[in-house]
């Protein structure tokens, strides 16, 4: 390039050294003309001419020279010119990316920030109900045992005090159960299920109306999980919200996707209008982002005086990791438990 842009300046060259060669002549011959018509010299014009020629020679190439090298200097400070506009792109779309960069950051981290304000509070939650449980159940029963076995002498205090203290124990299975189901744990969803609707029937009076597959499908462990939470919450919320003694379960398995509902008769509400404050009416969130974390969604479905619907839809295989199978039993097989 460098060599191209020596070519292109070499007419210039030429040009300017032959213009500065003729103006340079034409001085001679202008002065030489005075000098002649004022007598200072009667040395013929070709002579002075050819006097004249060396120094006419000396301005042209001394022209010609100067020429090159300004023209050399302007086209450095436009190569620099050019450099320098060419950094001051690639700084102002560093900024830019520096930019987006950042506010993905910082989109990132509210994101974050606010999903683990929601898993605390949904902790802190489990971790006060679990404690208010305790408290009613396990508690309240030791400290029973405690005052019955205080004389050890009185035979009946001592053997009603061991029979408390085998409630109890019965008492903290049942809290180890709800907490995660045997059930679960070795592969088997819908007896975990119903387990769940065992368990509320007892302890709440519901009534829970399950609708199972009639065939037992493989599921990703994430997906069971989830799907048994996604039970347990909505069945609790009817409990707690919907002012009904019965409600509907479904679960319904293809070969690509599982969806559970939870419906229920109750008033409904305004889903737009549930916010979760002082870690109130968090179950509505903490459904939705375990949807999210298992790559599918939670659809709420409610008007006033015409009851809730909540689905959860989930794809049946797991997006990434490892697949742990879990089996849904055949209703079939549950015709007894389920009804």
């Amino acid at each position: 390039m460098k060599r191209l842009m020596r070519y292109h300046s070499y007419p210039i060259a030429v040009i300017v050294f032959v213009l500065a060669f003729a103006a340079s002549c034409s001085v001679l011959a202008a002065s030489g003309s005075l000098l002649r018509a004022t007598d200072h010299v009667s040395v013929p014009i070709g002579e002075l001419l050819l006097a004249g020629l060396p120094a006419a020679l000396l301005v042209a190439a001394t022209a010609t020279v100067a020429n090159m090298q300004a023209t050399r200097a302007v086209k450095r400070m436009q190569a620099r010119a050019r450099t320098v506009d060419a950094l001051q792109r690639r700084v102002r779309l560093a900024d830019e990316v520096a930019e987006r960069h950042r506010r993905s950051a910082e989109t990132a981290s509210a994101g974050m920030f606010e999903l683990l304000s929601g898993l605390v509070e949904a902790e802190e939650g489990a971790r006060g109900q679990l404690a208010a449980e305790l408290h009613d159940t396990v508690a309240q029963s030791l400290t029973i045992a405690q005052a019955l076995l205080a004389d050890p002498h009185d035979v009946a205090s001592v053997c009603r005090g061991i029979e408390v203290i085998a409630e109890t124990e019965e008492q903290v299975r049942a809290v180890m159960a709800r907490t995660r189901p045997a059930a679960l744990r070795e592969g088997d969803l819908a007896l975990a299920v119903v387990g769940l609707r065992d368990d509320l029937a007892n302890r709440y009076a519901l009534d829970v109306d399950l609708s199972w597959p009639t065939e037992a499908y493989p599921l990703p462990l994430v997906t069971a999980i989830t799907v048994y939470r996604f039970f347990q919450e909505g069945l609790l919320n009817v409990v707690k919200h919907a002012e009904v003694d019965d409600a509907r379960a479904q679960l319904w398995v293809d070969d690509e996707w599982v969806v559970a509902t939870v419906i229920d008769s109750g008033p409904g509400f305004d889903p737009t209008a549930v916010q979760s404050d002082g870690g109130r009416h968090v179950g509505l969130g903490l459904l939705r982002e375990r949807a999210r974390l298992a790559g599918g969604s939670l659809e709420v479905t409610s008007n006033p005086l015409q009851g809730t619907t909540l689905t959860l839809r989930l794809p049946r295989v797991s997006n990434g990791g490892s697949v742990v199978p879990m089996s849904t039993s055949p209703a079939a097989a549950l015709s007894e438990r389920v009804g």
